[in-house]
């Protein structure tokens, strides 16, 4: 049987409850965040992971830590794209001086490129593949987009069509030779 890669995005924080993008700032998962992170557990515990690796980010690790995996091993190539000067800036603030801004199409100045974004995450995606059982990774929302794009064998900007909620669950497969997303932005359904 072919592995499988397991996506859980962290629970709610206050800035992507706002809309905020947040790479290397720190935050703390919210009282809902840490609630829907919870209810992760039962559905995970249905699951048999070989692997499991978490961002070193605390809101990331605090969700797999509520979800029952509280060993999980970081992984620093499962951080956050890194917005440089856009952190904590929201999308329609950045759109006021660069027009039709996404993470997708334009550059993030003093942040990640998209190669850089894609070099991390193909590494997580070829440790995955290479290892016998199922891996199950925390991680953010643009990383597990790219991540998603990079399994599929697409480029990084096509991650923009993969919307992904937080604590939501999503798996990656394989069906007959080819790459697959077999669950997509699964909300915890104990």
């Amino acid at each position: 049987m072919t592995a499988r890669l397991f996506l859980v995005r962290h629970g709610e924080t206050e800035w992507s409850r706002a809309g905020k993008h947040t790479s290397t700032t720190d935050l703390p998962l919210t009282a809902d965040g840490e609630r829907s992170a919870l209810a992760l557990k039962e559905v995970l515990a249905r699951e048999t992971f070989e692997h499991v690796l978490t961002s070193p980010r605390v809101r990331a690790r605090r969700t797999a830590e509520l979800a029952g995996f509280p060993d999980a091993e970081v992984e620093p190539d499962l951080a956050e794209w890194a917005y440089g000067d856009y952190e904590g800036v929201t999308t329609p603030e950045i759109r006021e001086t660069v027009p039709g801004w996404t993470i997708w199409t334009h550059p993030t100045p003093n942040g990640e490129t998209s190669d850089q974004v894609a070099a991390r995450l193909d590494r997580v995606v070829a440790a995955a593949r290479s290892r016998d059982g199922d891996t199950l990774v925390f991680a953010h929302g643009h990383s597990l987009r790219v991540l998603v794009a990079r399994w599929l064998g697409l480029e990084v900007q096509e991650g923009r069509h993969f919307l992904l909620d937080t604590a939501t669950l999503s798996r990656l497969g394989d069906d007959r030779g080819q790459s697959v997303v077999e669950e997509w932005n699964v909300p915890a359904r104990p």
